[in-house]
């Protein structure tokens, strides 16, 4: 596999870092080849190459069979123009990888019961992935511009955004538990209208697949009072920017949480968190996110569902141990929390011990 990884701002360095060595491990533990490239992007690319993201780096990213990025941002950019701003860089790479479908799973394991933003019996079976459209919508709509006091965007869908969207939920969904909520706003917006009846015209092709329509405003309540209900969320650009992040809620903490860009000829894969510039450098960044980042680059790109398997249980192993970063803490837990280097270290052990324990296996 050829991997180009992009660290970026803030803790983005310190959480990628650790989810390349449990990377290496895994693949080692295989005997699997694997070419890494790190390359510039945000505040940092700003720095060093003046600009957040360079012809070179998108290259270099099209060239490779996945991306992985830590995060973007930095308090530095706040007044900085438009096209130097970091986010900037990421809406530019998300476009010139043509990525227009971001997965977003949100999973409760045991483990994390108690650092749920919810009660444990709600919080209990939470399974579910966030279909989020990304190459449209809102934040890419023109025109759009800011003069004199007053502010404008333009949200816009076409039939074929919408459709390419909703066939990549439902696949998604033929592969779990094969239920799909579109969520959308169609009892005021025009663009709802669009998505909801194309959704609807796609779940035609899907009858093994359950569908329902929701719209956003029960879909957030829902999601905080039974969210075990969700299988596969299918929304906006817009819609599912707020719904992942609440999905995080309910799992505990936006770090630990991945994602993938998908659809075009080169993956993107990045933790949901951002920068975090009040923690960089501290140690404390909780590198679950960017780990189940590169479980589902293995899944999705790399097609080695064993690999992320071995890498997702030893996660799981170490919270089933009581290890948490500070993020994940609560009153409740039996030992102080553990650093980024101690968290990763340890999921490293137990992924060495279980392929030690399948190779004693095999032997016998």
């Amino acid at each position: 596999m050829r991997l180009v990884v992009l660290p970026g701002d803030g803790v983005g360095p310190e959480v990628t870092t650790a989810a390349v060595r449990v990377l290496r491990a895994a693949f080692a533990s295989r005997g699997l080849p694997l070419d890494i490239a790190t390359r510039a992007v945000g505040w940092a690319a700003v720095q060093t190459e003046g600009a957040p993201l360079t012809d070179d780096t998108i290259d270099a990213c099209r060239a490779a069979d996945a991306v992985l990025l830590g995060a973007v941002g930095h308090p530095d950019a706040e007044h900085a123009p438009a096209h130097l701003r970091p986010e900037a860089g990421l809406l530019a790479l998300r476009q010139a990888l043509g990525c227009w479908g971001n997965l977003r799973p949100a999973r409760v394991p045991d483990g994390l019961i108690g650092a749920s933003a919810l009660r444990a019996d709600r919080a209990r079976g939470t399974d579910l992935v966030v279909v989020r459209e990304l190459g449209g919508g809102l934040y890419y709509g023109e025109p759009r511009g800011d003069d004199r006091g007053r502010a404008w965007n333009t949200l816009s869908y076409t039939e074929d955004e919408v459709r390419r969207i909703a066939h990549l939920a439902f696949r998604v969904a033929s592969e779990r538990r094969r239920r799909v909520t579109s969520v959308d706003k169609a009892n005021v917006l025009e663009t709802s209208k669009l998505w909801r009846r194309v959704a609807e015209e796609v779940a035609l092709q899907y009858p093994e697949v359950i569908f329902e329509s929701m719209l956003v405003d029960r879909a957030a309540m829902e999601l905080a009072l039974r969210p075990s209900r969700f299988d596969v969320v299918l929304t906006s650009n817009l819609f599912g920017d707020i719904l992942s992040d609440q999905a995080a809620g309910v799992v505990g903490s936006l770090g630990a949480l991945g994602s993938a860009s998908v659809g075009g000829d080169t993956d993107l894969y990045e933790p949901v968190h951002g920068s975090a510039p009040d923690i960089a450098g501290t140690g404390r960044a909780n590198p679950m996110g960017a780990i189940a980042s590169v479980t589902l680059m293995l899944r999705t790109t790399g097609g080695l569902p064993e690999l992320a398997d071995d890498i997702d249980a030893s996660v799981e192993a170490c919270l089933g141990d009581g290890l948490r970063t500070d993020d994940l803490a609560t009153p409740a837990d039996a030992s102080p929390p553990v650093g980024t280097h101690a968290f990763t270290s340890a999921v490293v052990d137990r992924l060495g011990a279980r392929v030690s324990r399948r190779v004693v296996g095999g032997a016998a």
